[in-house]
C-alpha cells in the first residue's frame, strides 16, 4: 500500500481530520489482553487510587496508539508512518460509567522533509489536558 496523499498537495499548516477516541472501562481490558499488559491501575480502582492515581489509567501504549489514527486514517496506509514518538505528560483518566473517556486528537503538517515525506505534529487532549507531549510522525507520502 502507498499513502492516498500526494506530497505536492500538502503544505506546511495542513491540518488533518480531527478525531475523538471514546475510553472505557471495558475499551482498557479488551487493550490489557491484546497487549498482554495487565498491571492494575489499568482496570483495579482500589489499587490505582493506593498508588496515589486518581482512578485508573489508559494504557500509555493505547493512547499513543488511538493518536496516531489520525494520521493513518488521513494517509489510508498504516505503513505510511516511517517514524512515530511521544512523550506521556498526563495520564487518561477512566471513570467507572458509561462514558468513560474520550481522547480528543488534533495534527497538522510541521514540516516538508525530502524524498516525499512530511513531519505531522499532533495534539492530544482528555478532560482538557494535553496527555501526550511532542507527539511527531514523519510520513511517506506519494
Amino acid at each position: 500500500m502507498t499513502a492516498q496523499i500526494q506530497y505536492a498537495d500538502v503544505e506546511v499548516g495542513t491540518e488533518l481530520p480531527a478525531a475523538s477516541f471514546p475510553v472505557t472501562r471495558a475499551t482498557l481490558v479488551r487493550y490489557a489482553g491484546a497487549s498482554g499488559d495487565f498491571n492494575p491501575i489499568h482496570w483495579n480502582e482500589k489499587f490505582a487510587k493506593e498508588v496515589g492515581l486518581p482512578d485508573v489509567i489508559a494504557h500509555g501504549m493505547f493512547t499513543m496508539a488511538e493518536a496516531i489514527r489520525v494520521v493513518t486514517d488521513w494517509t489510508g496506509d498504516p505503513g505510511a508512518v516511517v517514524e512515530y514518538g511521544v512523550r506521556f505528560t498526563k495520564p487518561v483518566v477512566v471513570p467507572n460509567d458509561d462514558q468513560g473517556a474520550l481522547i480528543e486528537v488534533t495534527a497538522k503538517v510541521a514540516v516538508k522533509l525530502d524524498d516525499k515525506r512530511v513531519r505531522v505534529d499532533l495534539t492530544a487532549m482528555s478532560a482538557g489536558q494535553k496527555v501526550l507531549g511532542m507527539s511527531r510522525a514523519v510520513v511517506q507520502l506519494g
